[in-house]
């Protein structure tokens, strides 16, 4: 699009790149500049992969173990908070 096409049409324009278009510009058949959203794009969440941390993490077999009374109440029993 041309200056002056883009000078008769700015409002169109502007409504184009806030919907993500991108609007160039020419003057004299060479490109002068680029409409674009001023807006930041909404991030997109990554794609979370399966198995990422396969083979980096390592769990020891006494997690699973039963936990006693004792394990659940720990050094806290004095607390008044926590033994209530």
């Amino acid at each position: 699009m041309n200056i002056h096409e883009a000078k008769t049409h700015f409002s169109e324009l502007v409504a184009a790149a806030e919907r993500g278009e991108e609007v160039l510009i020419t003057r004299r058949g060479k490109l002068v500049a680029r409409l674009v959203s001023a807006a930041e794009p909404e991030a997109q969440p990554k794609p979370r992969i399966f198995g990422r941390f396969a083979g980096q993490v390592t769990i020891d077999h006494s997690f699973y173990d039963d936990m006693t009374a004792e394990d659940l109440i720990g050094d806290d029993a004095d607390d008044p908070l926590i033994s209530q």
